[in-house]
């Protein structure tokens, strides 16, 4: 009608009321999706340290731990088997004898690969294309190698590697299984994840 009277006020009112319940309902609509982009606590506790007791490991014992989706075995080496690691005829048939390639931390560059001689911690992962090895332990004629001296086969391809996870010449893997940063937290206790000297996660 010609006389009704527009009230403004009444209509900013209105105006700005739906505005602010529309923002509302993007916000209460979208914040499942932000909250989704976070890290679950599954995921950041998949990438955490973990520690692990190893009081129990007897020796030429394996154990498999998990750690950031992967497995990683603690291996309570025996005085032989780490015997191995330094013999020639050993050395003679493995591709890096020496470690040089960047597959475990500093502290672990030597001929064991490891902080102490009897106490293997590997990423049982084989560098091929990502097998799990098995842990063959016997020293002795094996039908995959007639002068085996421990160590592990992957069961995809036949790719062997010595007791300290490094790989054979003449196999399709073509690197040693990785050391992850690791400390021993005591006698009996291995934390995988952190580094000896910083104390840092990895």
């Amino acid at each position: 009608m010609a006389n009704d009277v527009v009230d403004h006020r009444r209509r900013r009112f209105l105006t700005v009321t739906t505005a602010v319940v529309g923002l509302g309902g993007v916000g209460t609509a979208i914040a499942p999706f932000i909250k989704s982009w976070q890290p679950s606590a599954r995921s950041q506790a998949a990438g955490a340290p973990v520690t692990v007791d190893i009081g129990k490991i007897k020796p030429g014992q394996k154990v498999d731990y998990g750690w950031r989706g992967v497995p990683v075995c603690i291996i309570n080496r025996t005085d032989a088997q780490v015997a191995t690691l330094s013999t020639k005829d050993v050395r003679s048939r493995l591709r890096d004898p020496d470690s040089k390639a960047d597959q475990q931390p500093p502290y672990c560059e030597n001929n064991t690969r490891s902080i102490k001689p009897e106490w293997l911690v590997m990423i049982l992962i084989c560098t091929h294309l990502g097998c799990v090895p098995d842990y063959k332990p016997k020293i002795g004629p094996e039908p995959f190698d007639p002068d085996w001296k421990s160590g592990f086969l992957c069961p995809c391809h036949k790719s062997r590697y010595d007791i300290a996870g490094r790989v054979y010449e003449g196999v399709p893997a073509p690197l040693n299984m990785v050391v992850p940063p690791y400390h021993f937290v005591d006698d009996t206790h291995v934390q995988i994840g952190v580094d000896p000297k910083n104390k840092g996660a990895a």
